[in-house]
């Protein structure tokens, strides 16, 4: 059960980054739902840049194939903090970000 105290995990990586064979944002989204995260939503960014400081644009001209993904997990500080030493196993390149969220509402559609 979550509760008003809740954390958000987000993690930002390349569209074409990949683990096992499949796209990494699918990997951990399985991954996350297999280790009972609360929630998770993944967010496909139109421009960007990280370490590598090369741009990377869904612009016609500039169409690159590594578009920006951001993978929002949600739950309690426990769970993030157990599926983070998931994340540091899988992840090469990226960046993970923590933040204390209030939960306001959280509940499954009928």
């Amino acid at each position: 059960m979550l509760t008003e105290d809740g954390y958000l995990l987000r993690v930002f990586i390349g569209e074409s980054d990949k683990k096992d064979g499949m796209p990494l944002y699918e990997w951990i989204v399985r991954r996350a739902k297999k280790e009972g995260i609360a929630g998770a939503t993944v967010l496909r960014g139109i421009e960007g840049y990280g370490g590598s400081s090369q741009i990377h644009t869904a612009k016609i001209l500039q169409l690159s194939t590594d578009l920006p993904v951001i993978i929002e997990l949600i739950d309690t500080l426990d769970k993030i903090d157990r599926f983070m030493a998931v994340l540091e196993e899988v992840i090469e390149g990226g960046l993970v970000t923590q933040e204390k969220a209030k939960i306001r509402l959280f509940r499954s559609a009928r």
